[in-house]
């Protein structure tokens, strides 16, 4: 089971995800599993069919369980490969 504390670093195809806020209002709502994800986009799976929202501007809800957590898209607007090897919890103590 993933640490809902650091999901913006784990993997998020497989996910349900639930668009709570957005800069375009007709996709504030859209409900669905995450079934594939670029560094702009999340491809999410509806029961009418794939939408495409752009992480930029967005609030995501992820869901697992009775676990969630909200996420604003410009922390995850990375490369799926190059968001998981960020080490983003860490801070530098000097």
């Amino acid at each position: 089971m993933m640490n809902f504390r650091y999901l913006e670093t784990h993997e998020l195809i497989g996910l349900k995800c639930e668009v709570v806020d957005s800069t375009n209002y007709l996709q504030v709502g859209i409900e669905g599993i995450v079934v594939d994800e670029t560094k702009n986009m999340l491809v999410i799976e509806t029961p009418n069919g794939r939408k495409m929202i752009q992480k930029r501007g967005a609030k995501f809800m992820f869901k697992e369980g009775e676990k969630s957590r909200i996420i604003i898209g410009d922390k995850i607007n990375y490369r799926p490969h190059e968001r998981t090897k960020k080490v983003i919890w860490r801070r530098r103590k000097w």
